[in-house]
């Protein structure tokens, strides 16, 4: 079954701000999307009309061929993963998965095997009678995913959710994310400000400025055809800064590794 997710002329006002404007979009089923831009350009708004905690005030949000736009959201097919990871600290590992079920008549009744099933999925196994305070940032994560996962959703959103991790972590989860992606076909959409984390992890990026699409495509065709000034100076110079900072260092690069070689 087709469960794109398209987005018809959605604009977003706020009193006499226009936080969205007149946008067009569609998401693939399957594909992993990053809605990337800087702080106050509409990502975040548009994120919770997706999930359905706002209704736009223009336009319609179709998915599957049917208007979800005043859907509880319940009754989306989608689940959320959040920065701050919103678990509850009085629980274990298993038990915030669990919770996550509690309401769902088809799977509550097997909610302790999902819920352990999703976890080794993630890693945590070994894990699951500890508390949130005993976890690292990057584990905390990884029972997010794992809540999120158990509800078997169509769309998984993650809004800027490796913001407050390392760098490590950061890369080791980008990988568990795809991989995620690939062995549940779950199509994810994936909000964040950072240029190097959209392009590294995305079949397409959704660029946003000043509340309109400035550009969606692949990250290779973002890089090769620009569509305007912004894209050339929030994206392509942004890499091309990142690259050429780290060039400076490939003697040492090279030198390391001809160390380790001989």
């Amino acid at each position: 079954m087709n469960k794109n997710i398209v987005g018809r002329n959605i604009s977003m006002r706020f009193g006499n701000d226009l936080v969205l404007d007149d946008i067009n979009f569609e998401v693939n089923d399957g594909e992993f999307l990053s809605i990337l831009g800087p702080s106050g350009c509409g990502k975040t708004t548009l994120l919770r009309i997706l999930i359905g905690l706002l209704n736009p005030t223009e336009g319609k949000l179709i998915k599957g061929g049917v208007d979800i736009t005043n859907f509880h959201p319940s009754k989306r097919g989608m689940g959320i993963v959040f920065q701050n990871y919103a678990l509850f600290e009085n629980m274990t590992v298993l038990k915030n998965v669990q919770y996550a079920l509690r309401f769902n008549e088809e799977l509550k009744n097997n909610r302790e095997q999902i819920a352990m099933d999703m976890l080794k999925q993630v890693g945590l196994e070994n894990h699951i009678k500890k508390k949130p305070r005993k976890l690292s940032g990057g584990q905390k994560q990884r029972v997010a995913i794992a809540r999120t996962l158990a509800t078997n959703p169509d769309v998984m959103l993650f809004d800027e959710p490796m913001s407050a991790l390392d760098v490590e972590t950061r890369l080791q989860l980008r990988g568990e994310l795809k991989n995620i992606q690939k062995k549940f076909g779950t199509t994810m959409i994936y909000i964040t400000h950072d240029q190097e984390e959209a392009f590294a992890m995305s079949d397409r990026v959704m660029v946003f400025g000043g509340g309109k699409i400035q550009q969606i495509d692949t990250p290779e065709e973002i890089i090769l055809h620009p569509a305007n000034e912004y894209i050339e100076n929030f994206v392509v110079k942004n890499i091309k800064i990142k690259i050429d900072s780290l060039s400076k260092y490939q003697d040492i690069i090279e030198m390391v590794g001809g160390y380790d070689e001989s």
